[in-house]
């Protein structure tokens, strides 16, 4: 019998790990779980997620009774103090310096240029004069962002030194200091989703975005139309970056744009895509990934030496209704989905909720929001909590039609 720590985020991988012969020790907070999973659980432990010392402390004792064999996060914002835990038992898995390097994007720009991959000018800015001074070496639009933020929060786009300055102030009421800035790259987005065991990498699907003027992806589709000529290119860069910051094991989500100089790092995570990207991934190409998180680490299925062609499509559409306190929520019976609704007061805190009972559902979307609650504008990936659409078709271009026809079936009336 295996036995894995899994820390935080949406714990919908583990599962079926009984059956598989997985014992799981989830740490997580209280209040963030859906308490289904308990099922599948040896025991769920609280620990602040945040702190890779205090998980260690609390998961050191269990490792000394009966050892883990991996140390494990579906999440970005734990990928850090999960890499701490990884270090301190010395377990096998993703390290502290891997997750850092690419949690930080300061040191991810680095790392790439150490490596001559990528080549994109960025300079990391603790004043408001030093990123003016960037914008005009640059001399068209820049971007500045948070050096290690999450969810498309701060991302601005600036064109001037007007929008500089307000760009600037925006950061540091946030209290962002310190601000990377880079020249804004001109193009589609697309991801790669990859896996690796041994060192080995092995890129699988391919996804594209719809993003809103914050930068925020509130559609995503499979298998990308965009990336589709650039397949080369983009396998290759992906096993380069990969390699470049010491990735050795499991999933990984690497975005790309599409530039007239060819592709582009824009981010990589040692973690597996959001947007519910597994499910796309496996209805598409017919691989699971989020099986895979735990069942290749742990010897139980191999890595396949190649990866499918996609024989499907599918899609995620979130929900974006106009801004303002619920009045009423209609679905239209006609609609061509199974619809699932989040009773009032229950999994608040649960990005994409109830997912798992979507697994054998051709089509079908899930509505988060009630009457009575508050719809926010989307200027982060947290706001796009009012529910979403999810689609298998015969192509990705299918799927999308079929997200748009369920979306416009579903009306929030504010």
């Amino acid at each position: 019998m295996f036995r894995v720590a899994v820390i935080g985020g949406r714990p919908a991988p583990i599962k079926g790990a009984k059956e598989l012969g997985v014992d799981v020790v989830l740490v997580h907070q209280p209040g963030q779980y859906e308490e289904s999973i308990r099922q599948h659980c040896e025991r769920i432990v609280h620990a602040p997620l945040a702190d890779g010392p205090a998980m260690l402390e609390v998961l050191r004792p269990l490792h000394e009774e009966r050892p883990f064999d991996r140390v494990l996060t579906v999440s970005e914002p734990w990928g850090v103090p999960t890499g701490h835990v990884v270090d301190g038992l010395g377990v096998p898995g993703t390290t502290e310096r891997t997750a850092r390097l690419l949690k930080n994007k300061a040191l991810m720009r680095e790392r790439l240029a150490k490596y001559d991959l990528s080549p994109v000018r960025y300079r990391v800015v603790g004043s408001e004069q030093e990123a003016l001074d960037f914008l005009a070496e640059i001399g068209g639009p820049v971007v500045l962002k948070p050096i290690d933020g999450a969810a498309s929060r701060h991302i601005l786009r600036v064109d001037d030194a007007a929008g500089l300055r307000d760009a600037w102030r925006r950061h540091t009421e946030a209290g962002n200091t310190s601000v990377l800035a880079e020249e804004f790259l001109s193009g589609p987005v697309v991801s790669v989703e990859s896996f690796s065991f041994g060192g080995r990498h092995l890129p699988v699907g391919y996804s594209e975005y719809l993003v809103n003027s914050h930068h925020v992806e509130w559609q995503v589709s499979v298998p990308s139309r965009l990336a589709a000529a650039h397949l080369t290119e983009l396998r290759d860069l992906t096993v380069r970056l990969l390699d470049a910051v010491e990735l050795t094991e499991g999933p990984s989500h690497s975005e790309f744009v599409l530039t007239d100089r060819g592709p582009r790092v824009l981010e990589s995570h040692a973690r597996l895509g959001g947007h519910a990207i597994p499910e796309l991934v496996r209805r598409a190409y017919g691989l699971d990934l989020a099986r895979m998180w735990l069942t290749v680490p742990l010897g139980i299925d191999e890595l396949p030496a190649e990866a499918p062609q996609p024989s499907a499509g599918a899609a995620i559409r979130f929900l974006r209704p106009e801004p303002g306190k619920i009045r009423d929520i209609t679905v239209a019976e006609d609609i061509p989905a199974v619809v699932k609704r989040v009773p009032p007061g229950e999994l608040a805190d649960v990005y994409l909720p109830l997912l798992g009972e979507l697994v054998d559902v051709p089509v079908g979307a899930v509505v988060h929001k009630n009457p009575g609650d508050v719809i926010t504008p989307i200027h982060t990936l947290a706001d796009c909590s009012s529910g979403y659409v999810l689609a298998t078709g015969a192509d990705a271009d299918a799927a999308v039609d079929t997200c748009v026809l369920v979306d416009e079936k579903i009306r929030f009336h504010t």
